[in-house]
C-alpha cells in the first residue's frame, strides 16, 4: 500500500515537472528567439502541456522503484558516513552552516542591483561560499566553543563534568580494562580527560563472558558489568553503536575492530592487553596501558638500597628465592633459598624494567643466621 501511494505521489510530481518543463522550454525559446510556444493557439498549447505532463508523469511512474532502491542505498551510505563523524564536529558543522547561510542571506541584497541573472548567480555563489566557510571554521574551532559551553552548562567541579573536557581525545575502553576494574579508580582521580566510549561489540563480548558456563569467566564478566555500571553512574559513558557501520561490521575480530574505531574517532584505546598494545603501535593508534601506568607508579628502587623481604618460594635458578613487594613487584634473591619462610635483609644489586613489569635482583646482606 505504501509503495503504491509513493508511486502515485511520484507520478503527480512528474506531471508538475512536465508542466514546468513546458514553461521552461517556452522561456528558453522566447529568450533565444528560435521559437515561441506561447504564440500557439490555446488548443495546441493545451496539447503540448498535456503531452509534456503525461510524458514526465509516466517517466516518474516507471523510474520510482529504481529511485527507491538508489535512495535507500544512498541513505544507508550517508548514515554510515555520519556514524564516523564525531558528535562534536557534527554539531559544530551544522551550527556553522546555519550561520554561514544567514550571513549569505544578509549580503545577497547587495547583488540585486547588478542585473537579474548576474545578481542571482552571485547570490548562489555567496550562499555556497559562506555555507562552506561556516562548516570549515566551525569544525576547526568548534571544539573550543563546545568546551566553553559545557563548562557554563554543567558548572565546574561536578562529578560528571570533572575530567571530561570536550576538547580532549575520546578514550575507548576494551574488555580487559573493564574487567580489571582499576580504570574506575583512575577516573575518580580525574586523570582521565575526554569522553569515555564503549563500543557495542565490547558490551556484547562482556555479556557473553558473564553468561559463560565456566564459573571463573562468568565471575569476571559480571565484575566487568559492575565496573561499567559504576563508571556510567559516576562519570557517564558514550555507547558507540557499530552495527550500522560497514567498515566495522565486516571485521570479525574484536581487537581489530577496536583499533579501527579508534582511527575513526581519532581516539585512544585504554587497555591492559600487552598484545593489543603492540598491534596498536604498528597501526599508529595511541594506547593508554593500565599496566604500564601501574608499573610507572611503583616505588623507585635503586641498586645499593637495603630492603627487608620475606621470600616465599624457590627461584628458577639454583639456590634462588623469590619474594614480592606489596604492589606485586618480584624480587629475586641470589643465594636466598635457605631464607624461604623467614624475613631477611637484602641488598639490591640491579633492577630490570621489562614490558611485563619491574624485577628486582638482590642478595642477602651481611652475615645472616644459619637457618636449617
Amino acid at each position: 500500500m505504501i509503495k503504491k501511494l509513493i508511486r502515485i505521489v511520484a507520478t503527480i510530481v512528474g506531471v508538475v515537472v512536465g508542466y514546468g518543463f513546458f514553461l521552461a522550454a517556452s522561456f528558453v525559446g522566447e529568450l533565444t528567439g528560435s521559437y515561441n510556444l506561447k504564440s500557439l493557439d490555446p488548443l495546441h498549447q493545451a496539447i503540448a502541456i498535456a503531452a509534456s505532463a503525461i510524458a514526465f508523469g509516466f517517466l516518474f511512474f516507471i523510474m520510482t522503484p529504481m529511485f527507491g532502491r538508489h535512495g535507500a542505498r544512498m541513505a544507508k551510505n550517508i548514515e554510515s558516513d555520519l556514524q564516523t563523524i564525531p558528535a562534536n564536529d557534527l554539531i559544530a558543522g551544522t551550527a556553522g552552516l546555519v550561520i554561514g547561510l544567514i550571513i549569505a542571506f544578509l549580503i545577497s541584497p547587495i547583488f540585486s542591483d547588478m542585473g537579474k541573472y548576474i545578481g542571482v548567480s552571485l547570490s548562489i555563489v555567496a550562499y555556497i561560499t559562506m555555507g562552506f566557510l561556516g562548516v570549515v571554521v566551525a569544525t576547526k574551532r568548534g571544539k573550543d566553543l563546545i568546551a566553553s559551553w559545557n563548562s557554563l552548562r554543567r558548572g565546574a567541579g561536578t562529578p560528571k563534568s570533572r575530567g571530561k573536557g570536550a576538547d580532549a581525545t575520546p578514550k575507548i575502553l576494551d574488555t580487559s580494562v573493564i574487567i580489571d576494574g582499576r580504570i574506575a579508580d583512575i577516573m575518580k582521580t580525574g586523570f582521565i580527560e575526554g569522553s569515555i566510549v564503549i563500543p557495542e561489540f565490547v558490551l556484547v563480548e562482556l555479556r557473553h563472558i558473564a553468561d559463560s558456563s565456566d564459573g571463573l569467566k562468568r565471575n569476571r564478566g559480571r565484575r566487568g558489568l559492575d565496573v561499567l555500571n559504576k563508571i556510567q553512574t559516576e562519570h557517564g559513558v558514550d555507547i558507540y553503536n557499530t552495527e550500522a557501520d560497514k567498515s566495522l561490521d565486516e571485521i570479525p575480530e574484536v581487537d581489530v575492530k577496536l583499533l579501527k574505531l579508534a582511527q575513526i574517532l581519532h581516539g585512544k584505546v585504554v587497555t591492559n592487553d600487552f598484545n593489543l598494545n603492540k598491534v596498536a603501535t604498528i597501526k599508529g593508534v595511541e594506547v593508554l596501558n593500565i599496566n604500564e601506568l601501574a608499573n610507572t607508579l611503583k616505588p623507585v628502587v635503586l641498586p645499593g638500597e637495603d630492603m627487608n623481604i620475606f621470600p616465599v618460594k624457590e627461584g628458577k635458578e639454583n639456590n634462588q628465592a623469590v619474594a614480592y613487594l606489596d604492589d606485586g613487584t618480584m624480587i629475586v634473591v641470589e643465594e636466598g633459598r635457605k631464607f624461604i619462610g623467614k624475613s631477611v635483609d637484602v641488598l639490591v644489586t640491579s633492577v630490570l624494567q621489562t614490558s611485563a613489569g619491574r624485577m628486582i635482583f638482590a642478595k642477602p646482606k651481611g652475615k645472616q643466621p644459619n637457618v636449617s
